[in-house]
């Protein structure tokens, strides 16, 4: 008798992007839904698009000498343009799809863009104690979230192992002083987990350099958000629930001058004979976690930096992703799922968030 197989994917949208952009089929993109903070007293801009794979918007309160939108409008595109032609892997001639490309043992110059974003991701990596690794792909692609699409079984274990020998940042050699990467062996890098993040982090500040200083900037989930709401208070978001069949806030935070990113495992998985497998890789075993920890929100200056965190810590696991995340002094909210009920807990960093201390 053939397998009962059933998939769980991330939104429409994001899903629709996948064949002309990004690989962002393994991350969950749950909701940080902006509740009422652009109210009646101040009417905001609001933006959006589609880039990498995903949609983006964008909320700008006006003041004296805000740009017109389609000024504003073009010089968000060109940023995520730019971003999508250095990181897509969708694209032959992007600077990743080159890397991949490149030989063993052969030394490849990159930009200054993606420096910050590998040599960030790679920090994470290690602070993570190998929980999060860039070199993390094919075993997406393996297990079939990749974009070949859904698999019909679960790949064998001598297909894992084969596959984590090529599995790695240990297997990469970075130079910051002359930008220039190389591999050790036939790695190949997928940023989709952090180059959201840094999007999101450029466009910011492209805005703030056109003398905008109150805004929401979103691509795909991930947020920034500076100065006051347009009711002049901070802004509010909503943390989504974690459930696959629904989309409702579990929680709101209130925020501003900072970044939040969500990651999960409710939205995107699929279920073969019952048996359930997450498209959250653990790159240290090459199989997909099993775990009580649905959904992590972090909070950060950068929203590079958040983007990655979420990712990481959800591969953990809650007893060392709390662990981890009060070693390095981030603000974080978990939830998880223990007998079919939540249970949510966090960070004395993210307390300072929370509407109901």
């Amino acid at each position: 008798m053939s397998p009962k197989i059933s998939y769980w994917m991330i939104s429409a949208a994001n899903a629709r992007g996948h064949s002309k952009g990004w690989l962002f089929a393994f991350l969950a993109v749950p909701l940080l839904a902006l509740l009422d903070g652009c109210g009646s007293h101040q009417a905001p801009l609001r933006l959006a698009g589609e880039s990498m794979g995903t949609s983006w918007h964008v909320t700008v309160i006006p003041e004296a000498g805000t740009p017109a939108v389609p000024a504003l409008q073009k010089g968000i595109e060109d940023i995520l343009e730019a971003i999508n032609l250095s990181m897509s892997t969708y694209r032959e001639d992007s600077e990743i799809s080159r890397f991949n490309a490149t030989p063993v043992d052969q030394w490849f110059g990159i930009s200054t863009d993606f420096y910050t974003v590998l040599s960030s991701a790679m920090a994470i990596g290690w602070q993570s104690r190998g929980a999060y690794d860039v070199t993390v792909g094919p075993l997406v692609e393996q297990w079939g979230f990749g974009p070949a699409g859904p698999v019909l079984e679960a790949p064998s274990d001598d297909a894992i192992t084969d596959i984590l020998e090529r599995v790695g940042q240990d297997h990469l050699r970075l130079d910051g002083d002359s930008l220039q990467l190389l591999k050790r062996s036939p790695v190949s890098l997928d940023l989709s987990s952090i180059a959201k993040g840094f999007a999101v982090d450029q466009v910011a500040q492209w805005l703030s350099e056109q003398g905008v200083n109150r805004y929401l900037v979103e691509v795909g989930g991930e947020m920034r958000l500076a100065g006051l709401s347009g009711r002049g208070d901070p802004w509010r978001i909503a943390i989504e629930r974690p459930d696959s069949t629904d989309r409702s806030a579990e929680t709101a935070i209130t925020l501003t001058d900072v970044a939040v990113a969500t990651s999960g495992d409710y939205r995107n998985f699929f279920e073969i004979d019952g048996q359930r497998f997450s498209h959250s890789i653990d790159p240290r075993r090459g199989y997909p976690v099993a775990h009580d920890l649905v959904s992590v929100t972090v909070v950060h200056p950068s929203a590079m930096m958040a983007d990655g965190w979420a990712t990481a810590l959800v591969v953990l696991g809650y007893k060392d992703a709390m662990a981890v995340a009060q070693e390095q002094g981030l603000a974080v909210y978990f939830i998880r799922r223990r007998e079919d009920a939540l249970h949510v807990s966090h960070t004395p960093a993210f307390s300072r968030y929370l509407e109901n201390k």
